[in-house]
Formats: C-alpha cells, structure tokens, sequence
C-alpha cells in the first residue's frame, strides 16, 4: 500500500529521512530554480554523483548564440563513409565521418550535436545501431557493424543540434512547470450531495520546490521514499479529500530565439552523405553468441534487426511460440510496473498467451492497474503505473504506486519476475529527481534480492519516441537511461534490458508506443531473461 501523509499550509512536520548513505562534506547541487538540492536529496553519495555527473557530461557551444544561423545546419552538416571497399564479409565494420557545419557552412568548432545513425536494407527489412562518438570539434565518427550478408546503407540524421541541447538542458533543471497535472478532489457536500473541484497539482522538489498556485498548497508526501506531490488548496474541500489524478497541460517556455533554433524543420532531419550501396559476403566464421540470458551488460551493437527478427549479441535469443510462452511462464508471477509501454507488454502477453485472460478489476482499461489469469498453467501476470508524477487519463490516486513500494510488497522467489521501466513521464522533472527515484528504486530491489535472490528482476530502458521538442525529447530519455545503467552498474542479479537501439534503428517511424513488430521482437528477449534458452 502507497502511505501518504498530508500537511495543511505551515504546519510543521518531522522530515522523513530514509536510510542513504550520508555525504560528509554535505556537497549541494544549484540548479536554475530558487531551489537547493543536496546529495541526501537524491539519496546517493557524493563519489555516485560525481561519476553520474562525468557519465552524464555532454559538451555544448563555446559562444553564446544570438541568432539561427551559428547553429548547426541539418542541410550543411554531411556524412562520409572512410575507406569504402567494393565488398566486405559478414562481422566486418565501416567507419562512418560525420562533419557538422552551420548555416553559413561553417564547419562547427565544438561538439554537443544528438546525431542518429544506422545501417538498414528495406528489402531485407534489415538494420542495425551505430553509436555515434563525439570528438568535441564538430566531428564526429560511427562504427557500423556489418551483420547481415547483401545490401546496406548507412543513415544519418541530426535529432537536435548541439544548440537545441544546451535549451534541452536548460529547461529540464528550470523551475518552469513544462508539465502540469490535476488534482481530482471528491467530499461531501450540504444536503447529503457530492462536490467535486479540480486543481492544479505538481511535484515539490528541494527544500523549498519550486511551484506554487494559488492559495498553496495541500503538501502529500509518500512515507518510504520521501517524494512530495503537493496540489492547490481547494477552495470548499479539505486536503484529505483528493481522490484522482490526472494529466494537465503542457505549457511551452521557449523564448523567440529558442522556438527559431527549436523549429521542427531543423529536427530530426536527414543529412545528405556517400550514398554508396555496401556489399557484404558470407563468412563461414559467423557471428553472434551463444551465452545464455543472464548478464545486465549491453553492447554496442546490442543485435540487429534481419527478415524483422531481432539477433541478440547480448545472449542466445529463442523463438516462442504462443504455447511456448506459456510453458516459459508457467508457475510464474509476472510484475510489470512503470508506464503505457510495459503496458504494450502485458497486452501482448494477454493476446498471445493460450488461455490467459484479464480479470476485472473494475479500473480503467488503459490506467490500470490490470490483471491477468491462466488458471491450468498457473500463470498471472500484473500491470501497474508508477506514482506521481505521471500523465495519465483520470485516474485514482490511491491505485498510483511508487515502484519501490511495490517491490518492497513481494516476497520473491524462483517464481517471481519483476519487470519495471521508468522514463516516458519524468522527462518532464530535474535530473536531480529522477536520481532519487532510481536510488529509492535500488534500494528496494537490493533488498528484495537480498530476501529472495532468485528472483528475476529486469530493467526496461527507455525507448525512442516519436515527439523530438521540448517536453520529450529522446535526448532527455537517453540520458535518463545513462543514470538508470549507471546506478545499477554493480548491483549482482539485475538485467538491463535495453530497447533503445531496439526501437532506435528499426524502419518503423520512432513512436514512444512501439510498433506490434518491435514489440513482438521485444517479447522475445524477455522471455529468452525468463527461460534462458
């Protein structure tokens, strides 16, 4: 059960101080809003933030910019293919240039640009990720594996320049609510009536927050993890009286300038370079692996996509059939937290599953939380949304959970999998925030493994989307996947599942909402982390 506590305005209570290690020299964090945040904040040590910090470096203009035209040009910016050959064999790679220049053609003296490349072939519905290495002086350079036998060509396209990041940047530590939410507050009214109002409900973070409206504020913290939500004061109801939560609006704070660097024909484009066919032959060596799944370590590439079958590099990737699926699930509690694209999980599972059907709940369809039965195999399968903040339809706040609280409630086991994914809805909120999350989160999972080590736990990364501006960017998500990997870098029994480069160089166009093919695909791995085959 999530606890909450409320707090009327200028009532004091005892801050709830959660077991974290303590930073002796007391180190802060300024950020751009009035608010400070210490390293007790974020639950972590000062050595753990200052090596987030180098993971999370990412260079950016050496000038200030007054105008569109110093910023790096998607039409100007090219790519070139270093030492192409007439052929090449199967596990070979290329080394891809790409040279970023500005408006005027200028070639850019500093790095900082989110450029995107793959190695694709349409016919054989065929593609793989490339990692993109940035030299800090407006070069950059992409090692292409080559596993497919036929045809490939390489693409590139820059998602932001290196202008439009530092605003990314600048906002995401800003005290500006891009994202607001709304408070659903139900009580009784005279004459044995209901009355309702809705407010304006949003996050408190710092000592102090950041946000306030009007008469301010019904403060609810959450006991374990010490996140505080905090909603307007409503006008007839008290404080207690707050029974749903649900998404508001978006509100944009770029100025002209920013808007004109932001414009969504310098997003996401493609650039021109060697449009050379590449060869590549057979190679009786091959390529791939035959570990079993079990490692939380992911490469560079992760796998490929071939005839729309994902190869894993990562681990030897079966192919479950429907009553395969439930042999593998069989015995099996499956947890699945986070977001609407775990969700896309146990709705494949619910379609392709023999047997398995959801159970009513009597919550909404999409919002959940959801359960599923298979009574013969003894199979069930849950479906929750993590905690504010989240931006969903209306739904109950009591139903909202932080997913740390949930993994403290299992008791684990060899037949327990626990799967969560935390991204899409805290790209919104300081990186700051998203830290303590993840730390709560730690916690709770080095405890459950402590309690019951076998059991499977797996961390959904997050995936690409199709809305590049600047309430979700993919460069907000990738570095919230940087801080998701980092801080769980050296915790014994985890598996970071990572779908980035899964949903980043298929041939579907990018949607935060994967495509039946990638999750089809995604389904797959899972169950290869389940059953290892």
């Amino acid at each position: 059960m999530t606890l909450w506590r409320f707090l009327e305005s200028g009532r004091q209570i005892r801050q709830f101080q959660p077991p974290v290690p303590i930073c002796e020299k007391g180190k802060q964090i300024q950020t751009s809003s009035s608010s400070v945040i210490s390293i007790l904040d974020m639950g972590i040590s000062e050595e753990e933030w200052e090596r987030l910090q180098k993971a999370l470096d990412w260079p950016g203009p050496d000038q200030e910019i007054t105008q569109l035209n110093q910023s790096t040009s998607p039409v100007h910016s090219t790519f070139s293919i270093v030492g192409l050959k007439e052929s090449y064999k199967v596990g070979e790679k290329i080394s891809v240039t790409i040279t970023a220049r500005d408006h005027n053609k200028n070639l850019k003296r500093y790095g900082g640009d989110f450029f995107k490349a793959k190695l694709s072939n349409s016919k054989l519905k065929a593609s793989v990720y490339g990692e993109v290495v940035d030299h800090r002086n407006g070069t950059y350079s992409v090692a292409l594996l080559l596993p497919w036998e036929g045809q490939a060509q390489v693409y590139v396209r820059l998602e932001h320049s290196s202008e439009v990041v530092q605003i990314l940047k600048k906002y995401r530590e800003s005290s500006f609510p891009r994202s607001h939410y709304n408070g659903h507050f139900e009580g009784p009214g005279p004459n044995k009536t209901r009355i309702s109002e809705v407010v304006q409900c949003n996050l408190k973070w710092g000592a102090d927050g950041s946000w306030r409206k009007g008469d301010c504020c019904c403060e609810y913290k959450d006991i374990k993890t010490g996140t505080v939500w905090q909603c307007e004061r409503p006008k007839k109801l008290s404080c207690d009286n707050l029974v749903h939560h649900s998404r508001g609006g978006l509100e944009d704070p770029l100025n002209p300038l920013e808007k004109q660097i932001f414009t969504k024909t310098l997003t996401n484009v493609a650039i021109t370079g060697d449009t050379h066919i590449i060869n590549v032959l057979p190679n009786p060596a091959g390529i791939g692996t035959m570990e079993r799944c079990r490692r939380m370590t992911t490469p560079v590439p992760a796998g490929f996509y071939l005839k729309d079958v994902w190869n894993s590099f990562v681990c030897n990737t079966g192919q479950f059939s429907s009553a395969q699926m439930g042999n593998c699930l069989k015995n099996k509690i499956v947890y699945l937290m986070g977001d609407s694209t775990t969700r896309q999980w146990f709705e494949y599972f619910e379609r392709k599953v023999p047997g398995l059907q959801r159970m009513d709940l009597h919550t909404p369809r999409t919002g959940g939380p959801l359960m599923a039965v298979e009574l013969e195999n003894n199979i069930i399968v849950h479906w929750r949304p993590h905690g504010v903040p989240l931006r969903f339809t209306k739904t109950s706040i009591t139903d909202l959970h932080y997913i740390g609280n949930d993994i403290d409630e299992i008791a684990g086991g060899p037949h327990a999998v626990v799967v969560f994914t935390i991204f899409a809805h805290l790209v919104f909120h300081p990186i700051t925030f998203y830290v303590h999350e993840v730390a709560k989160i730690r916690q709770s999972v080095v405890a459950l493994l402590s309690r019951a080590p076998e059991t499977t736990v797996i961390i959904k990364s997050g995936n690409t989307a199709g809305v590049k501006n600047i309430f979700q960017s993919d460069w907000y998500a990738m570095q919230l996947n940087t801080v998701m990997q980092e801080m769980f870098r050296d915790i014994d029994g985890v598996i970071y599942f990572d779908v980035w480069q899964m949903t980043s160089c298929h041939y579907l166009r990018e949607n935060i909402h994967p495509g039946p093919v990638i999750i089809a695909n995604e389904i797959q791995m899972l169950l290869s982390y389940v059953c290892p085959v």
